[in-house]
């Protein structure tokens, strides 16, 4: 079963929108520029056809990620930031000696903000999860070094 995801209404109804676009209008039209371009002969040599072909592919999976994301998604405000790193907060932290500052959570929430984005499946993500503002942890990055962090702030995402 798929994890449920935190996403705040306004992400979700902005991905549900993304998610009719492409059911709909999107499909249809590449329908039509795949027909377009098989009426113009040899598949094989086809490079409008090929072109299309992929196109259809990554809408159709894209299609299927937000089909399951929104069937499992957990919708609410953003949370509130008590001092403790939760799913869907913005956290300051010394990571490694050098300040950074990012949104834990589905890169779907964060919209448009330029902020990075963590899961909390990720190294830094599942190592940071429930600790509190001037709380120091490690964790082991994919390279198999061990990286110190320490907890600086903790507030909640405004979108």
């Amino acid at each position: 079963m798929a994890e449920a995801t935190f996403l705040t209404q306004d992400a979700y109804d902005r991905l549900a929108a993304e998610l009719e676009e492409l059911s709909g209008p999107a499909r249809i039209d590449i329908a039509k520029k795949i027909e377009a371009a098989r009426e113009e002969g040899d598949l094989k040599e086809n490079g409008g056809y090929h072109a299309a072909k992929d196109e259809q592919g990554k809408i159709e999976a894209r299609i299927r990620q937000l089909t399951e994301l929104l069937r499992t998604a957990e919708v609410g405000e953003a949370k509130e930031s008590h001092g403790v790193v939760e799913p869907g907060t913005v956290v300051t932290a010394l990571v490694a000696g050098g300040e950074e500052r990012f949104l834990l959570g589905s890169r779907e929430i964060a919209g448009q903000t330029d902020l990075d984005v963590y899961s909390e499946q990720s190294p830094l993500g599942s190592a940071i999860i429930g600790l509190k503002i001037g709380e120091k942890t490690t964790y082991t990055a994919p390279n198999g070094r061990d990286i110190a962090v320490e907890i600086v702030n903790v507030e909640t995402f405004a979108g």
